[in-house]
């Protein structure tokens, strides 16, 4: 009888553990992002770009583009984007930047590739120079659970 009880208490711990695996399955991946990106090529026009230089997620490699829609103007920014990657694998988003105070918020919804159901908000600070960092959190929505 020990042993029955002792096979159907592993069995249902076998069980729950499933469960619970496939529940963590489709909770999205999140956590703090961080990137420094290059503007050295950016010349406040609509298809102009900066580059990134580091990122704490591993999606965002080093070298991939930022380029944006809308020409800035005299006061800062505020235009569409794509984070441009390797093959069809780029996130969209907008930022708006303030010339005066030198930041702003950036923010991604969704994506192709490896940033479908990609979701960032970062708070854009310059650093030096041509150097601006980007600082907040993402997820990554599973398909079909997208709002």
């Amino acid at each position: 009888m020990n042993k029955i009880k002792a096979t159907l208490g592993l069995l249902l711990a076998v069980v729950l553990a499933g469960a619970f695996a496939v529940a963590g399955s489709a909770s999205p991946r999140s956590g703090e992002l961080h990137v420094l990106k290059d503007c050295s090529d950016y010349n406040f026009g609509a298809g102009d770009h900066c580059t990134i230089q580091w990122s704490s997620l591993n999606a965002i490699n080093r070298g991939m583009q930022v380029i944006y829609a809308s020409a800035a103007t005299a006061d800062g920014l505020d235009s569409d984007l794509v984070l441009d990657g390797p093959g069809n694998n780029n996130a969209v988003g907008h930022v708006t930047l303030d010339f005066q105070t030198l930041s702003g918020v950036v923010t991604f919804s969704g994506g192709t590739g490896r940033f479908q159901g990609f979701h960032a908000r970062v708070d854009v600070t310059h650093v030096d120079g041509a150097l601006w960092r980007w600082d907040g959190t993402y997820s990554f929505t599973p398909p079909g659970h997208d709002r």
